[in-house]
């Protein structure tokens, strides 16, 4: 029969996912001899059990947690439910990966109208009693029976006004006692039923309770945010009571082995005497810093210090821990790895490491990859964050700080962004057309889109942060306002804040701390490189992107869209001459306008990169997306016609707009498609590209282009184009007089090129998986659509494990990867394979390009040292290195 309750003693650190965290680590810690209050863990298990059960006790729970509690009662020589000498119990959830104030706890549980008399005759002290008494129906009644919080509370505060009393320590033992027969009253009227006195009956409906809080709506939101599994479950772990406000010789607390906010080797944490755990964290009395009870109870302060170095030398991390002090006896009640920032996470790495307590791998694992994203990025000051006034709420689509002027229209953002101004860009969403005002904002908010959206996708590479999805906000564009969800209008040139890491908008400005890459993090990457086999490239469209690329480690670009280069305010027009040419002369000159832009981009990209190598996407978005919409165009038509202007400039760009429509532009007339139709448009790029590579192997700079052609389907497209495009190479480089080292690969985005990739690598010298459109391709979903209309559904009710345009889709967009890595190297054993997507920057996502064989993953500049330390850790998962410590 399947063990469910495990006393600590029989429990220890490996069995993490049957006892959850808090479990293994109180059993741990149990058999270390430290002074852990004694208890009993029901297992994950069981919380599945229950669950699968139609959320019912599974048979004969209630008698094996019976039996476990009897041992607990000898090894504590109280009774639980005796009126003469308590046992009191905590009931608290402890899944195995850290989901902290998710679930639910309950405190004081076994005491009812005969325990309390026990406890005041045992104790001798009626307002601990009575105070206990009352916090105990208070948690039951909201967790358990689902009363609301409040409604205890104000009878507490009416208790507190009545006596004048400022603090709930304030208030009369009198008072307390008047509490809790209020309380239960409170129970019977919003129940119909007494407070439960029988103690099993409560320890019963307090487990049931835990259980039940696996899949409360916060706790499934965490999960999803940290992708954490549904079917984990969580344990139960069912404790003795040990009291911190049983006087001035007890007190309870929350401490750090280091600083987690800094990372300093400083013992960080608060402590209240007299007080119970809840009373920390609640804001009830404000706390004392831990290093004063080094002057209050001395010799408690080091025993608690001894025990603390222990546990993170033990654990090899930094700890996170609560205690109890009980008439000055020291009881641990819980240690865990311990949260911390992202900067924080660096430092500790590096200083256990140099300290002997960690090998350098086991510092490289320490730090968490999409945690590090962070440091890159401006952040509130948290005091600050806290004090400010949240306005509305959308998704995170990209971290970081950013406060300023709101602004509506694009076109203004850009002039006043490039003056100096620091502005929020505030839109319905954002296309292409907006990448000018996205370039100088300090963040962008949109109404509409998901994580993956234009607006998304372009902040993240920007470095820039990004709300998006914000649906309780409304716009009106004519009068330039944004009103909250209570109302509030805020106008054009009112100050915003935003936190694009917790997709979150606040009234006014929220002051920012600046990130640093200090000495701990290049340390810290020498370590990273020394250790992967992946190279990281970035995804680079500007000589700016470069540098910063390169200064965060890139080595080399992976994905150049020429589209970006386009959209630029002096080229649009050009552009736009050219797409709505009638003739190929009339594109041909249009295009030959555009030749010395492209010309100076690709020279300035290539300077800027030094001999690495560059990997340019020729042109890939359908043509409609450089002109104007055709809703835009109507009414500037109609206006002009009614102000007798001339408008037959707008009327031939209208007509184009309504000849390029197409009733699905992604599968439409892009990519490769667009350049064997316009042959002429890519010839010009390619032009550009070998005569910047020419001029700049003449001065004696190492240039090393790859011409990557998109969206192929069916290899005749990639030999008909190849064939175009390297004659122009080749005469370029004879007009020239210099031949350069290049390659002519193409991008694998559609699944037939995938599952023909043998046909495919005849023509190629690399492939670079877009895996944006595989996913989208594969799945059938439109991105937009699918985040905005059904995606987060999936995942709330478990029909996706998670994002697929987040976290790359192995099952299925992995498997036709590994096809065409298989097919491509029967053909070109040599060829190289890459990854330009999203997916490039995303930590799973990139050990999984470490375990196909890829050579190199791409991602936007900031994401950088985000991939860079996923690939080490691929390497050390590997390896089997995540156990590899010092003793």
């Amino acid at each position: 029969m399947t063990k469910r309750v495990y006393l600590f003693k029989e429990g220890n650190a490996t069995m993490r996912n049957l006892l959850g965290g808090k479990g293994a680590n109180l059993a741990e810690m149990t058999n270390a001899g430290l002074p852990v209050p004694q208890g009993l863990t029901i297992t994950t298990e069981t919380c599945m059990e229950y669950i699968s059960n139609g959320n019912k006790m599974p048979e004969g729970l209630m008698d094996d947690v019976r039996t476990a509690l009897a041992d607990v009662e000898r090894e504590t020589g109280k009774k639980f439910g005796d009126a003469s000498n308590p046992l009191l119990l905590s009931v608290r959830s402890g899944a195995r990966l850290s989901m902290p104030g998710m679930m639910e706890t309950i405190l004081n549980l076994g005491l009812n109208d005969e325990t309390l008399k026990g406890l005041i005759s045992l104790t001798n002290n009626d307002r601990f009693a009575y105070d206990s008494y009352r916090r105990f129906i208070t948690m039951f009644g909201s967790v358990v029976l689902h009363i609301e919080r409040e409604k205890f509370e104000h009878i507490l505060d009416e208790i507190k006004e009545k006596e004048g009393a400022k603090l709930d320590t304030d208030v009369s033992v009198a008072g307390l006692k008047e509490a809790g027969e209020l309380y239960k009253g409170l129970v019977k009227s919003e129940t119909g039923k007494e407070f439960p006195q029988d103690p099993m009956t409560q320890l019963q409906l307090a487990i049931e309770a835990v259980f039940s809080s696996w899949n409360i709506p916060r706790a499934i939101a965490y999960r999803n945010h940290y992708k954490i599994p549904h079917n984990y479950g969580t344990a139960v772990n069912v404790q003795s009571m040990v009291f911190g406000n049983m006087g001035n010789d007890s007190a309870t607390g929350v401490s750090f082995t280091r600083n987690p906010s800094t990372g300093e080797n400083l013992f960080y944490g608060e402590y209240l005497t007299n007080a119970q755990g809840e009373d920390v964290v609640a804001g009830i009395r404000t706390p004392k810093q831990i290093s004063e009870l080094a002057t209050e109870m001395p010799e408690l302060y080091k025993q608690y210090v001894d025990i603390a170095q222990k546990l993170e030398r033990h654990y090899k991390d930094i700890q996170d821990m609560e205690f109890t002090i009980e008439r000055g006896k020291l009881y641990i009640l819980q240690t865990r790895n311990g949260k911390r920032t992202s900067a924080a996470s660096v430092r500790i790495a590096v200083e256990m490491a140099d300290e002997g307590i960690i090998t350098k791998e086991r510092a490289v694992q320490l730090v968490d990859p999409g945690q590090l994203y962070q440091l890159m990025l401006p952040s509130f000051d948290p005091i600050a964050k806290k004090s400010g006034k949240l306005i509305g709420s959308g998704l995170a689509a990209s971290p970081g700080a950013a406060v300023g002027k709101i602004v509506f229209d694009t076109d203004e953002a850009a002039e006043r962004g490039a003056a100096g101004e620091k502005i929020i860009l505030v839109r319905i969403e954002t296309c292409p057309d907006d990448i000018h005002g996205m370039i100088v904002a300090q963040g962008v908010l949109t109404l509409r889109g998901g994580m993956t959206s234009h607006a998304a996708v372009v902040a993240k590479g920007m470095g820039k942060p990004c709300v998006a999805g914000c649906e309780t906000l409304r716009i009106d564009l004519k009068n330039e306002t944004l009103t909250a969800a209570d109302g509030t209008v805020y106008k054009k040139n009112d100050v915003i804040s935003m936190d694009g890491g917790e997709g979150q908008i606040f009234e006014g400005s929220i002051a920012t701390i600046e990130p640093k890459m200090d000495e701990n993090f290049t340390k810290l990457f020498k370590w990273v490189d020394g250790i992967k086999r992946l190279a990281v490239r970035a995804n680079a469209d500007t000589p700016a992107d470069v540098d910063k690329a390169v200064e965060l480690g890139a080595e080399g670009v992976g994905l150049c869209r020429t589209e970006h280069m386009f959209m630029e305010q002096d080229r649009l027009p050009v552009v736009q001459q050219m797409i709505i040419a009638g003739t190929e002369e009339a594109r041909r000159e249009a295009l030959a306008k555009l030749l010395p832009m492209q010309y100076q981009d690709f020279k300035d990209m290539f300077r800027a990169l030094k001999g690495l190598p560059m990997t340019i996407r020729l042109l890939d978005p359908p043509l409609h997306e450089f002109l104007p919409s055709k809703e835009e165009l109507i009414a500037e038509v109609a206006t002009g016609k009614a102000l007798n202007q001339d408008v037959s400039a707008k009327e031939v760009l209208l007509c184009k707009v309504e000849e390029l429509s197409e009733s699905n532009p992604m599968m439409g007339l892009r990519g490769c498609r667009l350049g064997l139709t316009y042959p002429e448009i890519n010839e010009m790029q390619v032009r550009a590209i070998f005569e910047a590579a020419c001029d700049l192997k003449k001065e004696g700079m190492e240039v090393k282009p790859e011409i990557m052609i998109p969206l192929i389907g069916h290899v005749n497209e990639l030999k008909t184009a190849r064939e175009q495009l390297e004659s122009v190479a080749e005469q370029v480089m004879a007009e020239r007089g210099v031949r350069v080292d290049y390659q002519f690969g193409t991008m694998i985005e559609i699944p037939r090129a995938a599952l023909t990739a043998d046909q495919v690598a005849e023509y190629a010298e690399f492939f670079s998986f877009g895996t944006n459109d595989l996913t989208q391709m594969t799945f059938g979903y439109s991105r937009d659509d699918a985040e905005g209309k059904f995606l987060n559904n999936y995942i709330e009710n478990k029909i996706l494990p998670e994002n697929p345009f987040e976290t790359l889709d192995q099952e299925g967009v992995g498997q036709l990867m590994k096809i065409a890595i298989e097919k491509g190297k029967s053909v070109r054993p040599g060829i190289k394979l890459g990854i330009c997507g999203e997916h490039g920057g995303e930590d799973k996502s990139v050990k999984f390009c470490h375990s196909i064989g890829l050579n190199y993953v791409s991602c936007s500049p900031f994401r950088v040292p985000v991939a860079r330390l996923a690939a080490a850790q691929a390497v050390l998962e590997e390896q089997g290195e995540r156990t590899l410590v010092t003793h």
